[in-house]
């Protein structure tokens, strides 16, 4: 009579003790995942750019920087090359996650974005680059879009392009373009922090 009477006890304690089994165990599964989960890389800002992505900053050692020379080509367009240090271009695909040193490169013309790059080289059409001085920018985002940056600035650099309409394609050993009599070209790239084509359509 008294194992009978004393076998809901039993079972209530031995409900009990699985529960807080259960409790400890997922404790621990949730510790763990705490413990595994990457650091933040950077750190995000309020400043965003033109489109509204926010600035992801880095310490200067481990910022990437980019440097754009501009020269151009026979047939009047404007080759585009990015020297970059300390980054690596994505490829198409990649997970929408910023990892130091990645990315890719948006390059704007007079302040318009033109494409997203994936490479360090491009070609610009003569008709994006009319007649006079334009501005032409490169600059690094991580993949998950936020815009590398230093010191609460992006990490970009810009040419100033001057275009006559004529240009000539024998650049000199300083990436800026000589003039020519009939028809002047120049490219002076200047940093602010400092392959093939493949733009992104992104």
């Amino acid at each position: 009579m008294s194992w009978t009477r004393g076998l809901p006890g039993a079972l209530a304690v031995c409900v009990l003790l699985l529960v807080a089994a259960a409790g400890c165990g997922t404790g621990e599964a949730h510790g763990q995942r705490g413990a595994g989960s990457p650091s933040p890389v950077g750190k995000i800002l309020d400043d965003t750019d033109e489109s509204g992505r926010h600035y992801r900053e880095l310490d200067k050692k481990q910022a990437p920087e980019v440097g754009t020379v501009v020269t151009p080509d026979s047939a009047g367009g404007w080759d585009v090359r990015l020297d970059v240090h300390r980054f690596r271009f994505s490829p198409a695909g990649t997970a929408a996650k910023a990892v130091v040193g990645r990315g890719l490169a948006y390059l704007f013309v007079d302040g318009g974005l033109v494409t997203r790059l994936r490479s360090s080289a491009y070609h610009l059409p003569a008709g994006l680059v009319p007649h006079g001085t334009h501005h032409i920018t490169a600059r690094l985002y991580a993949d998950d879009g936020t815009v590398w940056a230093v010191r609460g600035k992006p990490v970009e650099s810009t040419a100033d392009v001057t275009a006559s309409g004529a240009e000539t394609a024998s650049p000199s050993a300083s990436g800026v373009a000589p003039a020519t009599p009939t028809a002047p070209a120049t490219a002076a790239s200047t940093s602010a922090g400092s392959a093939a084509s493949s733009p992104d359509a992104g």
